[in-house]
């Protein structure tokens, strides 16, 4: 007996680790997905509401920030789809409140699992759209966000969202219904009908949240953002560099004194010398020194010319602010800021 009683404790602790290790595996398996959704719909929501915030946005072709300009530049920037960006340019505000809007329900969708197979394919229609327009020119391909949100929503597009979930209330509720014997139809007609209902809930306070963002937000008269660096009251003289040091076709790094951004000093022919930004129109992000000719931005693929400035293809749509360059001698000195 007691090598009976001692021998059932001994198998029973081993198979109790077993069983409580493909527990933790199947919990793993079955909540793997719900840090990709949690992601992706905090980030759409936060797209959508920083869009309807932005001042710049619904600002039209005058300004290189807006819905309008994007555009414009995803057009005359090859992308595969121009033929259809017509419509967009005709009717800006109703393309982009609906981008916007649209971003916001995948998101809430996303989050509460409600309808989450429609909401990640809404999610990744959009991103497929962002990538054959605005993203279409960004080299090499993997530097542009758009096709990597799109490849993250696919995992959603086929599992859904059952678990955490709205989806998955409604359909354990529907599983309950058919064990009481209430029928395939009662069943799908109750999930559909709540379902809608909170599909009317929840859109309603994302609309309300949209609209009061748009209303409340920032202002078109808000000034615009200011450099990171520190702007000084009083700037220092005006940085120099030895001639020697800008070869034709190269490039010295100096600062703006007002504004401390980093200003590159280019020479594109012989004694012609002209000072170019390093911040990309596109974003503020740094651009790198001249390399054959352009100035690439490393953020989102923005190419500039070296010798002028000009956006050689985007997403940027606005040159890089130029400078004058006096030369003394052997000294280059770097001048004000050309209107």
């Amino acid at each position: 007996m007691s090598e009976a009683s001692n021998s059932v404790p001994a198998g029973g602790g081993a198979a109790g680790r077993a069983d409580r290790a493909a527990q933790l595996r199947a919990l793993g398996s079955r909540y793997a997905l719900l840090p990709l959704r949690l992601f992706l719909g905090v980030t759409f929501g936060y797209a959508a509401l920083d869009k309807l915030s932005d001042a710049h946005y619904l600002a039209g072709a005058g300004d290189p920030a807006s819905f309008v300009s994007q555009t414009q530049a995803a057009k005359a920037g090859g992308s595969p789809i121009s033929f259809l960006l017509g419509p967009a340019l005709d009717h800006p505000t109703l393309f982009a409140l609906a981008i916007a809007f649209g971003e916001l329900a995948v998101g809430l969708g996303t989050l509460f699992g409600l309808w989450g197979r429609a909401a990640a394919l809404g999610g990744a229609l959009l991103n497929l759209s962002l990538w054959l327009t605005v993203s279409w020119s960004v080299s090499p391909y993997y530097l542009g966000n758009d096709l990597a949100y799109l490849m993250a929503w696919t995992p959603l597009v086929l599992a859904g969202t059952p678990y955490l979930s709205v989806d998955g209330y409604l359909a354990r509720r529907a599983g309950r219904d058919r064990a009481r014997g209430l029928g395939e139809d009662h069943a799908r007609r109750r999930a559909l009908v709540d379902g809608g209902i909170a599909a009317v809930a929840i859109g309603g306070a994302g609309l309300l949240t949209g609209s009061l963002t748009r209303t409340f937000g920032r202002d078109k008269g808000a000034a615009p953002k200011q450099s990171a660096a520190p702007v000084s009251a009083a700037p220092g003289p005006a940085p120099t560099v030895s001639a020697a040091s800008v070869p034709v076709g190269g490039s010295a790094q100096v600062k703006d004194p007002a504004t401390g951004d980093a200003v590159y000093i280019v020479q594109p022919t012989a004694g012609q010398y002209c000072g170019l930004s390093s911040v990309c129109t596109h974003s503020g992000c740094a651009v790198d020194a001249p390399k054959n000719g352009r100035l690439y931005c490393p953020c989102h693929g923005s190419r500039f010319d070296a010798a002028t400035g000009a956006v050689v293809n985007g997403p940027a749509v606005k040159p890089l602010p130029k400078y004058t360059v006096t030369k003394d001698g052997d000294k280059l000195t770097l001048g004000p800021q050309q209107s």
